[in-house]
């Protein structure tokens, strides 16, 4: 029985068996005689979640579009299916050809969430693929390399990687690609693929770099080995309103979290919040014009049929033609009756013809995000926004027709106090008591306030990186003060499991040694971290007992600001000066001005040699 028979006998057994057979509508399939390289996109989550992820569309069409390379979809099976291919030994396979991941010259992974760690190891494990970078052997095939947010520390997986991609993809891949494919022909072994490799910008190859600890276990130094740069700059799309964009899309056959075309307004983000990751790894601010975003989606619709458009970005409201861009838009939505979905709106930048707007094309809730209960702490988190824009948001949305506000916050904060914990609960109670005292409120109609909490997680190349995050007793401590603080049953209060949020700091700020933790967690069966229903933390702490490793050492303590980070040799190009200066000026509980108010001096337009907001 061939690999596609048995992958079809047993799909009536599991839960959405469209997720595992491929031939949706928009794939492409390809000769595979007739091409040179073979590129498998892996998403480490579900088919539901990572058929949602806009990266994989974009350079799965780019990929395509060179006639001799092929790059298909993989995507973590569900533990229903996991147990069938185990069973019946099914190998993990590319779903536009059915073939196992072992078959293909690349295996290129999306690094989304920190929590999707051990799903990367179980699915090279499922394709019969050594999970150790070590153990892959010197044949130029299986190169396993991933990009993505998370890569901006990629040291708790350099073990089971044999390269990544730092920054941007649309450019570097194909160069990657392109080296390959003259090295393979050359007859070259992997190490002289890889030699050759870090010669592209934008390239990080591990196995070059060796790092040696003090005593506290801090970073001592790290080593480079041949001609591997000292530090990895990241690749950057500089003229973004031209950049490579798809046509179209892989149109499921069964749902999927985001069903619906998606356009990439603009990159970036002016904002500066210290605690957003995001906000500083993407830098520099870079947008479309409204007529490269209209005509992008305009196509994308004609050529998928997607009834739903969302506008992707940081911080949509903040590009600099929202008005004429949404005037376009909306004129052609309206008139082909597609949704039009704007996420990322901004409180500060939020009026009334905003939202006359958003009103034509959203009939939900509003969602916004002022982070932190006390004008205090929003200035501590560079926020910039006060009580009054918020108030005066909510007022604007209640007299446009809205009777349901969501508002996102964060838990242990730097300097938080338990006044700031209590400031949320107030924040909302006096929006609540906006909405009774509003005259032009929606009648019959019964307000909601619903607020959901993060926990603070210290990121990489931010100004809280030196952070410690609070403790679990500490953060569960606020979680049940801000319930007891809460006393109206028109507020609702949702927050995320404290365990998670610290495995999550952990592997956010580890180092290299965190790799054999990992694997010790995903032998002792830990995969799909993220989901509840699979999350077991007390596995997670044997790993890294029987690993000597203390999760409290990366999460829960502040680093000195001449202390060498696991990351030091990456070059996102914002300056550990102008990050060290940050966190300074939050402590001093003062804000920074956003990008188009002042350039703040974070180092992009040096490194880049163009200023975030010229013409050209």
């Amino acid at each position: 029985m061939n690999l596609k028979d048995k992958i079809e006998r047993y799909l009536p057994d599991v839960q959405k068996p469209a997720r595992y057979i491929g031939g949706e509508i928009g794939s492409i399939t390809k000769d595979k005689t007739k091409t040179d390289v073979r590129f498998a996109f892996c998403f480490p989550d579900t088919y539901d979640i990572g058929m949602s992820h806009i990266g994989m569309k974009i350079l799965y069409s780019l990929i395509n579009q060179q006639e001799n390379y092929w790059c298909e979809r993989c995507f973590a099976p569900s533990a229903d299916f996991e147990e069938i291919m185990r069973r019946e030994n099914i190998p993990l396979y590319a779903l536009e050809s059915l073939d196992s991941l072992d078959e293909f010259d690349f295996i290129g992974f999306t690094m989304q969430y920190e929590l999707s760690y051990t799903n990367v190891l179980n699915m090279l494990d499922l394709a019969g693929i050594p999970v150790f970078a070590r153990d892959r052997g010197e044949t130029l095939t299986n190169i396993v390399v991933a990009g993505g947010p998370c890569v901006c520390n990629p040291e708790p997986l350099a073990d089971f990687f044999d390269m990544f991609v730092i920054g941007e993809g649309e450019e570097v891949n194909l160069e990657l690609l392109d080296l390959y494919n003259k090295m393979k022909k050359q007859g070259a072994n992997k190490t002289d693929f890889l030699k050759e490799a870090v010669k592209i910008e934008g390239i990080y190859v591990p196995k070059f770099y060796k790092f040696a600890y003090n005593a506290d276990g801090t970073v001592a130094n790290m080593s480079v080995e041949g001609n591997a740069p000292e530090k990895v700059k990241k690749r950057i799309i500089k003229d973004f309103d031209k950049v490579y964009y798809p046509d179209n899309f892989v149109v499921p056959f069964t749902e999927i979290v985001h069903d619906r075309a998606s356009v990439e307004v603009l990159r970036g983000c002016i904002r500066g919040c210290r605690f957003c990751q995001a906000g500083f790894i993407y830098r520099p601010f870079r947008e479309k014009s409204p007529d490269t975003v209209f005509s992008e989606t305009k196509v994308l619709c004609e050529n998928t049929g997607y009834d739903e458009v969302s506008l992707a970005s940081l911080s949509t409201s903040d590009h600099s033609q929202i008005d004429e861009m949404l005037e376009k838009l909306i004129d052609y939505t309206a008139e082909e009756k597609i949704n039009l979905s704007l996420p990322s709106l901004r409180i500060d930048s939020f009026s009334e013809s905003l939202l006359e707007k958003v009103k034509k094309v959203r009939k939900s809730g509003l969602t916004f995000a002022p982070e932190g209960g006390t004008q205090r702490l929003r200035d501590v988190i560079n926020k910039n926004v006060t009580e009054e824009e918020i108030m005066n948001t909510c007022r604007i949305a209640f007299e446009g027709g809205y009777s349901s506000v969501k508002l996102y916050f964060m838990l242990g904060l730097p300097t938080e106090t338990d006044d700031d914990i209590k400031g949320i609960a107030g924040l909302a109670q006096r929006i609540l008591d906006l909405y009774y005292s509003t005259e032009n409120r929606p009648k019959g109609k019964s307000v909601q306030i619903s607020i959901s909490c993060a926990t603070f997680v210290p990121k990489p190349f931010t100004p809280f990186e030196f952070e410690p995050q609070a403790t679990k007793e500490e953060i569960e401590r606020k979680q049940k003060l801000l319930l007891d603080t809460v006393k109206s049953k028109k507020i609702k209060v949702s927050y995320h499991d404290s365990n998670v949020s610290l495995l999550e700091a952990v592997l956010a700020k580890g180092d290299r040694r965190l790799c054999n933790v990992i694997y010790t967690a995903w032998k002792k069966g830990c995969k799909f971290d993220s989901w509840s229903e699979y999350f077991n933390f007390d596995k997670w702490l044997e790993a890294f007992s029987e690993c000597g490793a203390d999760p409290a050492f990366y999460a829960n303590r502040r680093s000195e600001y001449d202390e060498i980070s696991p990351w030091e040799h990456l070059d996102y190009l914002v300056t550990k000066d102008f990050l060290i200066r940050e966190n300074k000026t939050a402590h001093e509980n003062k804000t920074t001005p956003n990008c188009r108010e002042k350039c703040s001096g974070c180092g992009v337009n040096k490194k880049v040699g163009r200023e975030c907001f010229c013409k050209d």
